[in-house]
């Protein structure tokens, strides 16, 4: 499942508590990453799901629920 495994990403790569990771909390609140580790996670989502991440993906990210409704939306275009 997506959510599962962008969920792994970000708590091996990124040391996120998973008991932080909701579906209906603020995504960028939440995991208080700069933006280098934006670029690294845009980076290894690309290269785990096999898609193309551009700036105006994330205009209406706000929660991890809209984030892995972005991936699946993605991954089903390929």
């Amino acid at each position: 499942m997506i959510s599962e495994k962008i969920n792994e990403i970000l708590v091996d790569e990124f040391e996120v508590d998973v008991n932080l990771i909701q579906p209906n909390l603020n995504l960028k609140d939440t995991l208080n990453l700069d933006s280098l580790d934006y670029v690294d996670l845009v980076v290894i989502i690309e290269s785990n799901f096999g898609v193309k991440l551009v700036e105006a993906d994330f205009t209406n990210i706000q929660t991890f629920q809209d984030f892995y409704d972005l991936i699946k939306r993605k991954t089903a275009h390929n």
